[in-house]
């Protein structure tokens, strides 16, 4: 084997260390956060994509990821509590209590991160 340098490390820790340098770390969501997830993937998911990557499955439903890009998503604060009457047409009505639109609101700023 002349002329091959042998190396330290395994092939398996070789490519987790290629990893680790590629792939940026998850960001864990606090408590308010996670509970806006929870909350968009039961009541929003079917429609849109909720995730940072996930393609939505209504076509017209806009991916919130993209929300921030048309407006500061503090804006739909009043909207969520007194109902989101519009969107798409097939939409459901909506209204959530202060809480529940403290936790969306606070999961759609991670959106923008």
């Amino acid at each position: 084997m002349a002329g091959r340098r042998r190396r330290p490390w395994g092939l398996a820790a070789q490519v987790g260390a290629i990893l680790l340098g590629v792939v940026a770390p998850v960001q864990a969501l606090d408590p308010s956060e996670q509970r806006g997830l929870t909350f968009v993937r039961e009541h929003c998911a079917r429609c849109h994509a909720v995730g940072k990557a996930d393609a939505s499955p209504l076509a017209e439903a806009p991916p919130f990821r993209m929300l921030h890009r048309n407006y500061p998503v503090e804006d739909l604060a009043e909207s969520l509590a007194e109902g989101i009457t519009t969107g798409h047409p097939t939409m459901p009505e909506f209204q959530l209590d202060p809480g529940q639109v403290n936790d969306v609101i606070a999961y759609l700023k991670t959106l923008e991160r």
